[in-house]
């Protein structure tokens, strides 16, 4: 090999070298704690997250008025299409279960969380911690968990459970098999399967016939 090619080759190793030092140093900077503290906002069903405040049912029926009813409407019953936040109960086994905080969310913080991160729509991450936790003290009264003189704090959150809490359970996939609950019921199975109605009721399925 001659002088000029292994010169060359070196001289080519250490361009990339340096380009890629620079690229590398060029790719970002650390996260400052400011920056960590106002992307971590999660609320975690064992209260870790929650910053101090409180909120009243009356404070949060106005609030709710204001911010979230023109969607979900006056009494958390929802409007059109959007969702339904309050009743429910007794109807998860039913052909349309109706699924709100009362009959089916598993944790508070979960209410908590979501209004704080996601609401009102088109203005997330607009409400204050007292304003957050009055939507979700008018919220547990909508749902009949609370009477119209609960008043919600960092202090008594955990005291608050949801009924439909019990029914969710961890899933241990892939670790094991089966669920947590216990073998999976097996009783009464069909053996053939008849499709009853098409799709196309719901304007889903294509017009050609030859896809029936």
């Amino acid at each position: 090999m001659s002088k000029f090619l292994l010169r060359s080759i070196l001289a080519a190793g250490l361009l990339t070298a340096a380009t890629a030092t620079v690229q590398a140093e060029d790719l970002g900077r650390p996260a400052t704690a400011e920056e960590i503290a106002a992307w971590d906002i999660d609320v975690r069903p064992d209260g870790k997250g929650l910053p101090a405040g409180q909120g009243s049912v009356a404070e949060g029926e106005e609030i709710f008025a204001e911010q979230c009813a023109s969607c979900h409407g006056d009494f958390a019953e929802g409007v059109d299409r959007w969702p339904v936040l309050a009743g429910g109960q007794g109807t998860l086994k039913a052909d349309r279960p109706v699924k709100t905080i009362g009959s089916y969310w598993p944790y508070l913080s979960t209410v908590w969380d979501y209004v704080n991160r996601a609401m009102p729509f088109g203005n997330a991450q607009s409400l204050t911690p007292d304003q957050v936790y009055a939507i979700t003290a008018y919220l547990l009264y909508a749902n009949d968990l609370v009477d119209d003189s609960f008043v919600l704090t960092r202090e008594n959150f955990l005291d608050v459970r949801l009924p439909n809490e019990a029914n969710f359970i961890e899933d241990a996939r892939p670790d094991t098999p089966t669920l947590a609950a216990g073998e999976p019921c097996m009783s009464n199975c069909k053996t053939d399967v008849k499709v009853i109605m098409r799709a196309r009721v719901l304007d889903v399925t294509p017009d050609d016939e030859s896809l029936d």
